[in-house]
């Protein structure tokens, strides 16, 4: 009986890591292109520096217009690698991992201009939330 209990127990508690899992890969996913598709353009306090739109804070960092396309279709690439998880799981570590990283990048271009904690908030939710994919997919896998 006790061997039963500790099985379901072990269920549950997969079950439960995979559910958070899998609404940390949707939120990541759709945080993402929103930013990028629908936000590109407009204000957000998140924006380093002073900038406006999405080219001017990559100015911001010393970055070239098309740094930010190559950074943006890297994100874009992670965030659908982290839906098409859902189907191929295969994509899975891969997206998250790239996710991470550029997350990590985000963070650290923050840093060096000297933002406001603010500004860090959305690249280091993400960032954790990238991580804590890669950890649960791992985890469940082994």
């Amino acid at each position: 009986m006790l061997l039963i209990n500790k099985f379901f127990y072990l269920y549950k508690k997969l079950k439960k890591m995979k559910i958070l899992k899998y609404f940390l890969m949707s939120t990541i996913s759709l945080i993402v292109l929103n930013v990028w598709f629908f936000r590109f353009n407009t204000f957000t306090i998140y924006r380093g520096g002073n900038a406006t739109n999405m080219i001017e804070e990559f100015a911001v960092y010393g970055f070239s217009e098309i740094v930010v396309y190559i950074i943006g279709g890297l994100k874009i690439l992670a965030a659908f690698g982290l839906l098409f998880g859902f189907v191929f799981e295969k994509t899975i570590l891969p997206a998250a991992s790239l996710m991470g990283t550029l997350m990590l990048g985000a963070i650290i271009m923050h840093f060096k201009i000297n933002d406001e904690a603010i500004k860090f908030l959305p690249a280091g939710l993400l960032f954790i939330s990238s991580l804590t994919v890669f950890y649960l997919h791992k985890k469940e896998k082994s």
